[in-house]
């Protein structure tokens, strides 16, 4: 990430807009941010930090709380980011929860924390990735860069104090930092994948073991051993249980058989008699069966009278309706009579119905003649009521004008009366927040002198246990030299004995070479062996290890106790007389500022909201004063208007009837006379209607009388004929009268049934005689079996068929479920033993890559260890440098104690003692120049692998004032290096040497009323 530009509003110590365009700096820059303690260096990295992820860098802060107390109240907190990813550029724009002023009426509200991200192309134009939600802004970003916030603070920035995190993180949150850098995700997912997968084997083993015994178990069985013996018990059980079943069944078929056969015969005799019954009951229909021909004869000769018998019903019947239709004319006339009677009584009140109608018409019209009178009398009306609402409104909003202005008035005078004492107290504010930021950076100072002191006796009080230490191992070291050296003397003075034992007289000497031997050397102690000697000799070699060790823990506490020193006499000289003054009274005295400040600090807010209260209320002063002058004036106008409406009104009723003073009553009355007017032309209409209707009604009814008495007598005289003529037939016929005729009359389908039955009946009497006559021949000299007998012996027979059914099925049931119960096993073994082996495969696998094996390193961090190896090489490399050929950093090899994650701790190696220890035990200085090249050496790597993120810009903030001269001249170096390989720099530093070396810089200039930054260019 390679940032673009900054802008900062009312964010930290910077008041107004900031705006910083890093391209200024020219390309791949070494830069230095400098100014005085408290004027912002830091805070430009938290701008950064927090554009980016709603945190500041040191994460002592939040958002909230980086509001500027000297900025205008008009003017948003706000901090906008523009910077570039490969060939991408980005902006984000992120604003804290704060008060703002309202942008309409008067107050503050609470503005909600948002953020905007937008997407610039080349042309410049931005596309919006994300509106206002933080959460989703915080997530693009995290998403864009590869890092969230705590991997950000410790790859890209080294924050003030906190250079030694990214040094001193264990494996397990390293892991998280190289696994964001090196995108290695998918060397974990394969964990996860192995170790999920071998957890559903692990899973499905136990599942198949548990459905194993459920077999068992469902088969009322403990193991496969009970299976085997009861299947081998049960086998000569069914074979002997099947035999039995099979010979029941034979002897239940031949009883079947023997039953079926008696059957037969029984249902013979049964149907003998029943056929003998038939026939007997056939003879007792004979006589009925004869009535029954006679009356299909009878009704045969009626059906030829048939035709002269409908003549003579139709003309009766036409002779019938005849009478009655004379009689319906003869009521019919009198009817018609009546009302045609009734019509001409009413005729006789047509003239009064017509005179009444003229009066009517003669009313409407007076009442058509008041309309526009009553309209403009109705106007008037609701034009003094709408004038006289608008004359009382008037005087009620003038009353109420008048006493709002009288009460505008009185609260201007007792506001005006609070200016002069908070205008005195707001004045001491600008000086109390000097005195303030004075005092708290006075505070910090101290407390800082007072740690490092504090620091200085407890590395003097180490110094001296060291010392003694040191006096201590130097003194066993000489024991142990002396000890070796005498056993060595005694070695060698023994050897001289030895030899002189060799010698032999006029032989010269193998050491001198001398004939003659006058003192031949002698010895008295024994002679120590080479393992004696060698163990001495480890003893004095271990005891100078010790001491060397022991001598440099000295130097270097001699060295840190230097440094804290000189940083206590600089802090000393920076608190000058303040350093003798107490930690309480300079806390007492910060607290006695703050309560004052905040004091004055509420004094200018409430005179703000004073005056902008008075000025508030002189403009509605003016505005109630004109409004009170407006509304007299159309008071005035309405009440004239109001008197001449009245005086029209009065003359005007004078005029109107005052029974219909209204457009209402005028109405009503009109309508009531049109209702008159129609309901006396409908009555004429009527009565006329009627007198027309009923005279032709009584005319209608005489003519029909006359033709009903002329078809009457036409139709008795034809009924007459008829009847005469169906008599003298039914003579020649033999049937006494109509009614004997009608008795024996049947229709065709009663014919047809008759006949039917008659023909059935002679059927089925042959056939019964003869099937009867038939069965008697075929059943002479047989007896009818016993049916008791043949029944009972056919139940014993089923009985035992079932009693041999029942035991096999229980036999074969209990068989068939005891093979299923082996086969299902048999399945199972085989699935159980697939899982196994698979799991023996998987579950290795997910153990090794889960680092449950060995020295417990997972397969990312394998993967990481080798890349940290990488990044450490190149770190050693410049650490090397910086160190002047002492140090190089080294990975821990070594597995961590208990299940702790390992493999990727770091140790240092230190080339003054040929010691590896761990980096915890490096000095304060030698831990940043460590920390540099690790953030140095991660940059080179993490670019130099394809997929890695692009650390293209490192920030740095203090840390080199804890590097000598020639330690800071090769850090410097360093830097330069780094940014001749394209990597944009950032330092901030109060050393005076980086400043004279690095000529490019961004200077923050503290100032009363906020700081402001400008950039320095060689």
């Amino acid at each position: 990430m390679r940032p673009l530009s900054l802008s900062m509003s009312a964010f930290g110590p910077f008041a107004s807009t900031q705006q910083l365009d890093f391209t200024a700096l020219g390309t791949n820059p070494l830069f230095l941010i400098n100014g005085p303690t408290g004027a912002g260096k830091t805070t430009l990295l938290d701008g950064i930090c927090f554009a980016l992820y709603g945190k500041t860098t040191g994460n002592e802060r939040e958002g909230s709380q980086m509001r500027c107390d000297m900025a205008d109240d008009s003017l948003l907190t706000e901090v906008t980011f523009s910077f570039q990813l490969g060939n991408s550029c980005y902006r984000i724009r992120r604003v804290p929860e704060q008060d703002r002023v309202k942008k309409s009426g008067d107050g503050s509200t609470v503005q909600k924390p948002e953020a905007q991200l937008y997407k610039i192309d080349a042309e410049g134009n931005e596309s919006l990735l994300v509106a206002s939600k933080v959460s989703e802004a915080t997530a693009e970003i995290e998403a864009l860069t590869g890092l969230d916030v705590e991997q950000f603070r410790q790859v890209m920035v080294l924050p003030q104090g906190k250079f030694r995190e990214l040094l001193m993180a264990d494996s397990k949150a390293r892991e998280l930092i190289f696994s964001q850098l090196f995108q290695t995700h998918i060397y974990r997912r394969i964990e996860d994948s192995l170790k999920s997968k071998a957890a559903d084997i692990r899973a499905l083993v136990k599942d198949q073991r548990s459905r194993r015994d459920g077999i068992l178990q469902s088969a009322g069985l403990a193991s496969d051993d009970e299976l085997s013996c009861e299947l081998a018990k049960l086998t000569p059980e069914l074979e002997t249980a099947q035999s039995a079943k099979e010979q029941a069944l034979q002897q239940q078929q031949w009883v079947i058989k023997t039953s079926d056969a008696a059957q037969h015969l029984l249902a013979e005799f049964a149907q003998f008699d029943a056929l003998t019954q038939t026939v007997a009951a056939l003879d007792a229909q004979q006589e009925n069966m004869a009535a029954q021909t006679y009356k299909l004869n009878l009704a045969k000769q009626a059906q030829h009278m048939a035709p002269m018998l409908e003549v003579f019903v139709a003309r009766e019947q036409e002779a019938k309706a005849a009478s009655l239709a004379l009689d319906h004319a003869k009521t019919a006339l009198i009817h018609a009579k009546q009302a045609f009677d009734n019509a001409e009584l009413k005729a006789a009140d047509l003239p009064v119905l017509e005179a009444s109608l003229l009066e009517q018409e003669q009313v409407k019209q007076q009442l058509n003649a008041l309309g526009p009178q009553l309209r403009e009398l109705d106007r008037l009306n609701k034009t003094l009521e709408q004038e006289q609402a608008q004359l009382i409104s008037a005087k009620t909003q003038l009353q109420n004008s008048k006493h709002e202005l009288t009460t505008v008035v009185q609260k201007r005078r007792e506001l005006e009366s609070a200016l002069p004492q908070l205008q005195a107290n707001s004045e001491t504010r600008l000086s109390l927040q000097q005195a303030h930021q004075q005092q708290q950076q006075l505070l910090s100072t101290y407390q800082q002198w007072q740690q490092v002191v504090a620091r200085v006796s407890l590395t003097q009080a180490k110094l001296v246990e060291a010392k003694v230490k040191g006096q201590q191992l130097s003194a066993q070291h000489q024991q142990a030299q002396v000890a070796y050296k005498a056993l060595l003397l005694t070695w060698h003075q023994g050897q001289a004995a030895i030899l002189a034992r060799q010698l032999q007289q006029d032989e010269p000497c193998p050491v001198c070479g001398s004939q003659t031997h006058p003192q031949p050397a002698q010895s008295q102690e024994p002679l120590p062996s080479d393992e004696v000697l060698q163990l001495a000799l480890e003893a004095e070699t271990n005891a100078q290890e010790i001491l060397s060790k022991a001598r440099a823990e000295y130097r270097g506490l001699q060295t840190q106790l230097e440094t804290l020193q000189q940083q206590a006499q600089d802090l000393a000289v920076q608190l000058g007389t303040a350093v003798d003054i107490p930690l309480d009274e300079h806390t007492h005295t910060l607290s006695q500022y703050a309560f004052s400040l905040t004091q004055a600090e509420q004094a200018h807010q409430q005179l703000q909201l004073l005056q902008q209260e008075i000025a508030l209320l002189h403009a509605q002063e003016t505005h109630l004063q004109q409004k009170l002058e407006q509304g007299q004036t159309h008071d005035s106008a309405l009440q004239s208007k109001v008197d001449i409406l009245q005086g029209q009104l009065a003359h005007m009723q004078q005029s109107v009837p005052s029974a219909l003073t209204t457009l209402e009553a005028l109405t009503a009355a009109i309508a009531q006379n049109q209702q008159s007017i129609s309901q006396i032309k409908q009555q004429i209409t009527s009565v006329r209607d009627l007198q027309q209707q009923t005279g032709q009604s009584f005319v209608a009814a005489k003519a029909a009388l006359n033709g009903a008495e002329n078809a009457a007598e036409a139709a008795l005289a034809q009924q007459t004929r008829a009847q005469q003529q169906l008599n003298q037939q039914l003579v020649v016929a033999g049937f006494a009268d109509q009614q004997a005729l009608f008795e024996a009359m049947l229709d065709e389908e009663q014919q047809r049934a008759l006949a039917s039955e008659i023909e059935a009946y002679q059927q089925r009497s042959a056939l019964t005689k003869a099937q009867c006559e038939q069965l008697a021949l075929k059943l002479k000299d047989k007896v009818p079996p016993d049916s008791i007998k043949l029944a009972a012996e056919l139940e014993s027979a089923q009985q035992a068929l079932h009693a041999a059914e029942q035991a096999w099925q229980l036999l074969h049931t209990r068989t068939v479920l005891l093979m299923q119960t082996q086969t299902q096993l048999s399945i199972a073994d085989a699935k159980a033993k697939v899982l196994e082996d698979e799991y023996a495969v998987i579950g290795t696998l997910a153990d090794v890559a889960n680092g449950n094996t060995g020295n417990k390193i997972s397969l990312q961090r394998f993967v990481l260890s080798v890349l940290l190896d990488d990044v450490l090489l190149e770190a050693s490399h410049r650490l090397h440098l910086m160190s002047k050929g002492r140090y190089r950093l080294l990975r821990k090899e070594d597995r961590a104690k208990g299940n702790k994650a390992s493999g990727l701790e770091l140790e240092v190696e230190d080339a003054y003692t040929s010691k590896v220890r761990p980096v915890a035990t490096l000095s304060g200085g030698e831990s940043f120049m460590a920390a540099l090249s690790m953030a140095l050496g991660l940059s080179d790597v993490v670019q130099a692998y394809a997929g890695g993120i692009k650390l293209d810009t490192l920030f740095i903030d203090e840390g080199f004032g804890s590097l000598d001269q020639d330690s800071l001249e090769l850090a410097i170096r360093t830097l330069m290096d780094l940014q001749s390989s394209g990597r944009m720099i950032g330092v901030i530093s109060h050393v005076s040497e980086m400043k004279e070396q690095i000529n490019t810089r961004i200077d923050i200039h503290k100032t009363s009323h906020g700081s402001e930054m400008t950039i320095v260019l060689p």
